[in-house]
């Protein structure tokens, strides 16, 4: 793994961040203040914002071989499923979107195969970091995921693989680009297309028919951190190409304390390593251990 220069500072997003660039530490004056407002306008008026370089090279090198070292052990996942992550429904019309399912493969590793001591799980679990998604959100609270599956995650997506469109069942998506594709892999969403008050969809029905004109593509590099509203736009990564996998972390907060999800919805996503896991702690109550969070 690459050497870090610690400081010896005991929140971890004081040792990997760019703080020159991102100064996170102090959000309450000068320069940390006004980065914060900067963000706060724009996550208001364009429900994103992306930051290049956010974790610093060598940390971002760290990171990226953490990653490498753990994804032997990830499986490789397939979901099908609407765009609404829901089965289809095959009494709608061939054109409504809820009468399609697409596909998503990756490699994925769940917060449970990820060690509390790697550099990454030190980094979602930063105090400094989930002050400063909360306060960009302008969130009166905000708080690590306590699932023992969906906290923190690691997708990789190898070449041929894309993630399918879809919404997140999370109003915003956290993630860390630790490694990028060679070629393709792009981030690509239409904004604005679902609201409180219903699903745009006209423009949702010619995007999945092919037309790209109202959407938005962001090719980022390994190291960027993007806060993204991603249960109000529809979003997904094309297909990746060239000879290496495009690594992300995912980070996943919530408003409400202690909050799990549901067994069902689990297996879904992480397959049978899941139900398994699951079905032992369910006939062995005592196997369900909090884990312990390390602030550093």
């Amino acid at each position: 793994m690459t050497d870090i220069a610690f400081n010896d500072r005991t929140d971890m997003a004081l040792n990997l961040v760019d703080l020159e660039r991102y100064p996170i530490a102090d959000l309450d004056r000068g320069k940390g203040a006004a980065f914060l407002l900067r963000c706060q306008q724009q996550m208001d008026a364009i429900g994103w914002c992306s930051f290049d370089g956010f974790v610093r090279p060598d940390a971002i090198a760290a990171l990226s071989a953490e990653a490498k070292g753990l994804l032997p052990n990830a499986e490789t996942l397939t979901a099908k499923r609407t765009i609404h992550q829901e089965a289809v429904d095959p009494t709608l019309p061939d054109d409504d979107p809820g009468s399609r399912a697409y596909v998503h493969r990756a490699l994925q590793l769940a917060n449970d195969q990820i060690p509390a001591s790697t550099l990454i799980q030190r980094l979602y679990r930063s105090e400094r970091l989930t002050e400063f998604i909360r306060r960009v959100q302008r969130k009166a609270e905000l708080y690590r995921c306590a699932d023992a599956f969906q906290a923190l995650n690691i997708v990789a997506l190898e070449p041929g693989m894309q993630h399918a469109w879809h919404y997140d069942t999370t109003e915003c998506t956290v993630t860390l680009l630790l490694q990028a594709a060679e070629r393709g892999g792009l981030f690509t969403f239409l904004p604005h297309s679902r609201s409180e008050a219903g699903e745009d969809r006209e423009a949702v029905c010619r995007f999945l028919a092919g037309d790209r004109s109202q959407a938005e593509s962001l090719s980022l590099d390994a190291g960027t951190l993007t806060l993204f509203r991603g249960g109000y736009a529809l979003h997904g990564v094309t297909r990746v190409e060239g000879g290496q996998p495009r690594v992300t972390a995912v980070l996943t907060y919530d408003q409400q304390p202690d909050r799990v999800i549901s067994d069902e919805i689990n297996v879904r996503i992480y397959g049978q390593r899941a139900a398994r896991i699951l079905e032992d702690r369910n006939r062995n109550p005592a196997l369900t251990k909090p884990r312990k969070e390390e602030h550093s």
